[in-house]
């Protein structure tokens, strides 16, 4: 076995126990145990929670690898290898009871951000949906579920028009130019959906049940397993500069459709 793919199986068999962690905690009740950046960006103690199970699991596993979460302090290692957690990616989904959150588990190498690492492994487990999507480095992308298991391939067509989704930061200040750039990318949609998931919305695009994603402001555990999930499932991943908030754009799908969405960001695209 590769060190991918052994990687990959370890993240997985988290993923599953972290998720059941997550899903049992939810039915529990979850409470709010503070604010992020603003008080519509919540955590609750089931964010910590599974995130403290997580690391203390790869601790036991691999205790060389670095740790990179979401919910606790970054810490290098000493084999090259970090793991860039979310314990629960749509928190606001799974404290308001909407099955659309996820587990994001990932192992990179090198820097800690998209442009600057190089992924090795990926998982997505969603609990409350039954399904778990992964990747490993040159060895492709799939789904698992009650029906089996399913490779991954990004839509490369859309005669009707593609089926895009989207994200909205918490802070009302951006929410404007969020608007403006949906109405941008309108044009070559079909319709937009907004999932409330990073992880999960760039699984569905892998599995080709949407055409593309676009959001601003990911941060890299929103992103890490995912990423590599579409680019192993043959689409593109690609990062804008920061807007004026600081907030850099990830627009995943086909390269073809990635492009166009760039263009129409950017205004450089003509009428379609």
């Amino acid at each position: 076995m590769t060190l991918e793919a052994s990687l990959r199986d370890l993240a997985r068999d988290i993923a599953f126990e972290a998720g059941e962690l997550a899903r049992r905690r939810r039915a529990e009740g979850v409470s709010i145990a503070a604010s992020k950046s603003t008080l519509a960006d919540i955590v609750t103690e089931a964010d910590r929670e599974v995130e403290d199970l997580i690391r203390a699991r790869l601790a036991s596993e691999r205790p060389d690898d670095g740790f990179f979460g979401e919910e606790s302090d970054a810490t290098a290692g000493a084999s090259g290898i970090t793991w860039v957690v979310d314990p629960i990616d749509g928190t606001v989904n799974y404290a308001s009871g909407m099955p659309s959150y996820a587990v994001s588990i990932a192992a990179v190498r090198g820097g800690d951000t998209l442009a600057t690492w190089e992924a090795l492994a990926g998982v997505v487990r969603a609990p409350a949906l039954g399904e778990t999507f992964s990747a490993v480095r040159g060895g492709g992308a799939q789904v698992e579920s009650e029906a089996g298991t399913q490779s991954l391939a990004v839509a490369m067509e859309f005669p009707a028009g593609a089926l895009i989704a989207t994200g909205f930061g918490y802070d009302s200040r951006t929410h404007a130019d969020d608007i403006d750039t949906v109405q941008r990318v309108m044009p070559i949609a079909r319709d937009v959906r907004r999932i409330g998931a990073a992880a999960i919305d760039l699984s569905y695009v892998a599995a080709g049940r949407l055409d593309a994603y676009f959001e601003r402001g990911l941060k890299p555990w929103d992103l890490a397993a995912g990423a590599l999930i579409v680019s192993e499932a043959g689409g593109s991943v690609e990062e804008l500069p920061g807007d004026r908030f600081g907030r850099r754009m990830t627009i995943a799908g086909s390269a073809a459709l990635v492009e166009r969405i760039v263009e129409r960001v950017v205004g450089t695209a003509s009428e379609d």
